[in-house]
């Protein structure tokens, strides 16, 4: 099958955004330039900005590489079982590729660097609003309710808002304090969270609901 043309866009942007991640971790945002940018990237710099509009908006595909792979995981959650368990397959190192790996380490850091790097946090936070479409339409399909529902939209933002924190927290207590975390107590802590903040019940295993009513 050929390669679509935004497909390969996508690609493109992602290696870029992560020549941008590692340059921006070594010598600092303000004294990371375009140019060293598309240099890194191997392209030039008119390409580069005609794929970003700033230098900020480059580390948004590796961004939201982080909720998008979160989504992709919950698509595949079976209703039959619950969000601890489900998690814990996600999250398990040998059901990753080193690629993703690679990039979550880059976040992790990324994350860490936001209290000396504010300028990176707008962008952060972008990357977690846009996800809470395909958030939506996750929960509303588990629980057989329409995606635009008052109380699914709610639900998906606090899921969102809960699964940002977390992510910083932990990414700011492993990088700056030298915090160590296992497997399970980073699954514990981020279904804790879900489940503190969900209005709907859509943690545990559910029973198909045909007639969409509450």
């Amino acid at each position: 099958m050929s390669e679509k043309p935004n497909d390969r866009i996508d690609a493109i942007q992602l290696a870029v955004s992560r020549h941008a991640a590692r340059l921006i971790l070594d010598q600092g945002f303000a004294a990371t330039s375009g140019g060293q940018i598309a240099k890194a990237a191997g392209i030039s710099e008119r390409t580069l900005w005609r794929y970003f509009r700033n230098k900020e908006s480059c580390l948004a595909p590796l961004f939201a590489r982080s909720w998008q792979r979160f989504a992709e995981d919950l698509r595949q959650w079976p209703r039959s079982v619950s969000l601890e368990e489900h998690l814990a397959d996600c999250f398990d190192l040998k059901n990753q590729s080193a690629e993703q790996i690679a990039d979550s380490v880059l976040i992790v850091r990324l994350i860490a660097a936001f209290p000396d790097e504010p300028d990176l946090r707008s962008t952060w936070l972008m990357s977690y609003h846009d996800g809470e479409a395909s958030l939506m339409a996750i929960i509303g399909d588990r629980l057989d309710r329409s995606h635009n529902d008052f109380d699914v939209r709610l639900c998906a933002a606090a899921v969102m808002a809960a699964v940002r924190t977390i992510d910083e927290t932990v990414s700011l207590a492993a990088v700056r304090h030298r915090q160590t975390f296992t497997t399970a107590e980073v699954v514990t802590r981020m279904s804790r969270a879900i489940r503190a903040v969900s209005n709907l019940p859509f943690c545990d295993a559910v029973q198909p609901n045909p007639f969409g009513d509450t």
